[in-house]
């Protein structure tokens, strides 16, 4: 598991290309009967992903539960988000089994201790993206099938922003301790998403970018409003955002993401926006 330490604002403004993406991003998040995991100490989220493609795979394949986090099982004292964008898939948790098919989400609670990930075709495996929070109580278990999200159109042509946000975990939907999670595409044409910007102090958030065309590219704002760094991100990778950045992103052409926030509230409007010609 790879382990990813906080910046502050100060140190932020002094970093090289390099550096940031060295800090924030995340690649190689699918990787063939694994599984992938990043640990921010931002709030302390987990980021996994998961591609089983001839074997079934274990949640906590490659995290030591007493070495990482104090604990006996991985979701000891954490829950879990799961979205599924490949294939048709199978989650079995504590005994229970969840077909998942593409665009499907899980959530499991605090104090889940089996987890195993499964595709049913080799040649079209599932693809779980996953986001894993501290956690202080149980809530149940849910499978969240694509039209069971809520949906929330947003945006417009004019602005180069028009996009649908999936709420998946999210109040409206279910209880959880802290984790919010969901999914937004953005409309042929379109390839701005979350602008004007803003900025929510009170909890930080994961951007994870997918159906990136080939040989087009995004780019990922971040930093405090009148201090704005980018990096270029391709297909099927993530960005850690601090709480106290912006975080948007435009695309050289549309593109989809699932987003994952945690921290002090769930409270899906709470955010300070910025006017964009306050940007520097």
């Amino acid at each position: 598991m790879d382990i990813r330490y906080s910046t502050g604002k100060e140190a932020f403004k002094h970093m090289t290309t390099g550096e940031l993406r060295k800090e924030f991003l995340i690649q190689n998040i699918f990787v063939a009967d694994d599984v992938s995991a990043v640990y921010s100490h931002i709030d302390r989220i987990v980021t996994l992903g998961a591609m089983p493609v001839n074997n079934k795979v274990d949640l906590a394949k490659n995290i030591d539960p007493m070495k990482d986090f104090g604990v006996n099982y991985f979701l000891e004292r954490r829950e879990l988000g799961i979205i599924n964008i490949g294939g048709d898939g199978v989650v079995q948790a504590d005994g229970v089994t969840y077909n998942l098919v593409h665009f499907d989400g899980l959530y499991l609670p605090m104090g889940t201790k089996q987890v195993s990930l499964a595709s049913k075709d080799a040649k079209n495996p599932a693809k779980y993206y996953m986001s894993s929070t501290p956690a202080h109580q149980a809530f149940p278990a849910k499978h969240i099938v694509f039209a069971a999200a809520k949906h929330v159109s947003a945006g417009n042509v004019a602005d180069s922003n028009k996009r649908t946000i999936n709420q998946y975990i999210h109040p409206d939907v279910l209880d959880t301790c802290q984790l919010s999670m969901g999914l937004t595409q953005l409309d042929e044409g379109s390839v701005w998403n979350t602008m004007p910007a803003h900025t929510h102090e009170r909890r930080m958030e994961v951007y994870f970018y997918f159906d990136i065309k080939e040989k087009q590219t995004l780019f990922h704002l971040f930093g405090e409003p009148t201090e704005t760094r980018h990096i270029a991100v391709g297909n099927e990778e993530a960005v850690i955002n601090p709480s106290w950045s912006i975080h948007s992103g435009v695309g050289t052409s549309n593109y989809t993401f699932i987003w994952a926030m945690c921290g002090e509230n769930r409270t899906y409007t709470d955010m300070d926006w910025v006017a964009t010609e306050e940007l520097r």
